[in-house]
């Protein structure tokens, strides 16, 4: 299967109503290993509408809520 082709490991495949027919969730090693897939099925002719989000631990988005805290940023022209 492609995804174990790229070191990754395909979670789940589901159909859906609504934007897209289907939703897949897959682990891969890196970025770089996703966006190989994506380009490869992409190429392929066999996917006209394709969609990729990259997914984060919850302790992550706590990390980096934390870590905001400590920047400061102005809007330009603000």
């Amino acid at each position: 299967m492609l995804v174990e082709s790229l070191g990754g490991k395909l979670i789940t495949v589901d159909y859906c109503f609504g934007e897209f027919d289907a939703v897949s969730i897959a682990e891969l090693p890196d970025n770089t290993a996703m966006a190989s897939l994506v380009m490869a099925v992409g190429a392929s002719g066999s996917v006209t509408n394709l969609r990729t989000t990259v997914l984060i631990p919850t302790a992550d988005g706590f990390a980096a809520a934390q870590r905001a805290k400590e920047i400061s940023y102005l809007p330009p022209g603000s």
